[in-house]
C-alpha cells in the first residue's frame, strides 16, 4: 500500500484549506518606511533608491504606477518570493507571488492597469515599450537603501489577453546558507564532507529546476578556503558572492556558453570549478575531463534521480570509463516546505501509517510505539501569514561511485540494478530522507506527498 491510500481524507482536507488562507499585506507606506529604518548611508541612500517616486515621475498616473510596481516589489521581496507573476485574464490583471515553492495570490487589478503596469516594467528592464507581439527578456537592478541592490530577471511573453511578465527574484547581496542548515543528515553529511577533501574528481546535484542544487553547490564551495585555492564558477545567472571566489557571468547571446567558458577556465589555473549546468555533450566532456585531470568540478544535470544522472552522462555521449573515473558523488534533492515551529499540530498516526514508516525509518527511531508526526495547523499564524508553513528543507540522496557500481556502469546496467547496488552500498533513497524529516518534525506527511508523489 503506498503512502497517499494510508493518508487520510481529513488530512487531505487539511491540507487543501492551508493553501488558501488570507494574506496580510503591507501598503508601499508601510514597507518603505520599513526599509527606510533601515538604511545605513542617511537623506542620500533614499533619495538614490528606486523607492523614491520623485525620481521616477511627477504626473499623477505616472506616480500612481510608479507606488503600484514598487508595492508589488516590497511586499514580494518582504515574504521572500521567488518568483513574481503578473498575469493578464479576461477580467482583470492577476498578480501572484511564489513563496516556498507555491503560489500565492497577492492582488486582482482592474484591466485599466494591464498596459501601464508593464510599461513600467519594460522601462525599468530596458526593454521595447513598443514591442507587443515579441517574447522580451530584461533585467532590473532595483535600489534599496544602505548600497543594497535586488537583481530581478523579467520575461514577457504575448499571451491571448496581453502580455504576460514573469520576475526573477536572485539573492544578489545574500550568502549562501550553511551546510549544516541545508537540512543534510548526518548520514548524508558525513560522505560530501569526505569528498569535499577529494585531489580531483566531479561532485553534481540534480534535480528539477527550482530544487535547490545550485544553492547546495555554493554551500560545498563555501567549505574550501578561497585563500588557498584558486576557485571559479561559471554561471547563468550569478547569484551567489562568494568573496575570493571568481565568478563569470555566461552570455550565449554572444556565443560565450557554458563550454566556451569552461575551455577558457582551464588555462587560468583554477583548483575548483563550478559549472552553473551541464546542458550539451561538449559541456559534459569537458567537465569530465577537467575532472580527472587534478581539478575538483561542481555541476548541476536536470535529472529526476542519482541514479538516472548516470545513465544522462553515457546519454550525452561520454565514454562510462571516464564517468567512473571522475564521478565521486552524486546528490539528488528536492526542496518541501517545512512546518511553522511556532504553530505546527502533533498527532498520534493511524497503525497503518505507523507501520509504514516505521518499515522505511524505524532504524533510525528509538521509541516506535510512540511515534508522533506533525502537520501544519489549519490557519497557521501571523509567524508563517497563516500558511501553516515557514521556510523550505532539502530532501536528499547521495550516491557515490563504489567498486561494485563501476563495474555496473561499464557493462551498461539497467537503472534498477544501479538503484540496487547503490542501496547496498549505503545510499538512502530521497523519501526515506523524507520520511525522516516528517517524523523530526520538519516537515509533513501532505507536503512529501505533494513533493515527491507517492
Amino acid at each position: 500500500m503506498s503512502l497517499t491510500d494510508l493518508v487520510t481524507k481529513k488530512s487531505t482536507d487539511s491540507t487543501s484549506a492551508v493553501q488558501k488562507p488570507e494574506k496580510k499585506w503591507g501598503t508601499v507606506d508601510d514597507l518603505f518606511r520599513v526599509w527606510a529604518s533601515s538604511a545605513t548611508g542617511g537623506p542620500k541612500d533614499i533619495i538614490d533608491s528606486d523607492l523614491n517616486i520623485s525620481s521616477n515621475g511627477s504626473a499623477n498616473d505616472e506616480t500612481a504606477i510608479i507606488t503600484l510596481v514598487n508595492d508589488v516589489f516590497l511586499n514580494a521581496f518582504r515574504h521572500k518570493s521567488s518568483d513574481i507573476h503578473i498575469e493578464p485574464r479576461e477580467k482583470n490583471v492577476k498578480i501572484r507571488f511564489r513563496v516556498d515553492g507555491n503560489f500565492i495570490s497577492y492582488k486582482d487589478l482592474d484591466l485599466s492597469y494591464k498596459n501601464p503596469l508593464i510599461a513600467r516594467i519594460k522601462i525599468m528592464s530596458y526593454l521595447r515599450i513598443d514591442e507587443h507581439r515579441l517574447p522580451q527578456d530584461g533585467k532590473i537592478n532595483y535600489k534599496m537603501f544602505g548600497g543594497k541592490t535586488i537583481d530581478m530577471r523579467v520575461s514577457i511573453l504575448p499571451t491571448i489577453y496581453g502580455e504576460k511578465c514573469v520576475i526573477r527574484v536572485l539573492k544578489k547581496d545574500e550568502r549562501p546558507p550553511e551546510l549544516k542548515n541545508l537540512g543534510i543528515m548526518p548520514y548524508n553529511m558525513v560522505k560530501l564532507k569526505a569528498h569535499l577533501k577529494d585531489s580531483f574528481g566531479m561532485i553534481l546535484a540534480v534535480g528539477p529546476t527550482g530544487s535547490g542544487k545550485s544553492t547546495t553547490l555554493f554551500s560545498l564551495l563555501s567549505q574550501f578556503d578561497s585563500e588557498e585555492k584558486n576557485i571559479s564558477t561559471l554561471e547563468d545567472p550569478v547569484e551567489y558572492r562568494i568573496p575570493g571566489v571568481n565568478h563569470t557571468q555566461i552570455n550565449p547571446a554572444i556565443k560565450f556558453s557554458f563550454a566556451a567558458g569552461l575551455r577558457s577556465l582551464l588555462r587560468q589555473d583554477p583548483d575548483i570549478i563550478m559549472v552553473g549546468e551541464i546542458r550539451d555533450e561538449e559541456t559534459a566532456k569537458l567537465a569530465v575531463e577537467a575532472s580527472i585531470t587534478g581539478h575538483i568540478v561542481f555541476s548541476t544535470i536536470h535529472t529526476n534521480s542519482a541514479v538516472h544522472t548516470i545513465q544522462r552522462l553515457v546519454n550525452l555521449g561520454v565514454d562510462p570509463l571516464l564517468i567512473t573515473s571522475s564521478l565521486r558523488a552524486i546528490v539528488s534533492q528536492r526542496l518541501a516546505r517545512k512546518l511553522c515551529a511556532e504553530c505546527k499540530v502533533s498527532y498520534t498516526p493511524t497503525d497503518q501509517v505507523k507501520e509504514f514508516v516505521v518499515g522505511k525509518v524505524g532504524k533510525y527511531i528509538k521509541d516506535q510505539e510512540n511515534l508522533t508526526l506533525y502537520k501544519a495547523k489549519e490557519d497557521g499564524c501571523d509567524r508563517c501569514n497563516h500558511t501553516g508553513y515557514r521556510g523550505r528543507v532539502g530532501l536528499y540522496e547521495v550516491l557515490e561511485m563504489s567498486d561494485k557500481l563501476e563495474e555496473l556502469v561499464l557493462r551498461n546496467a539497467s537503472k534498477t540494478q544501479l538503484e540496487i547496488q547503490a542501496i547496498w552500498d549505503g545510499m538512502v533513497p530521497i523519501k526515506e530522507d523524507a520520511i525522516l524529516k516528517a517524523v523530526l518534525g520538519e516537515t509533513s506527511i501532505e507536503e512529501i506527498l505533494s513533493v515527491l508523489g507517492t
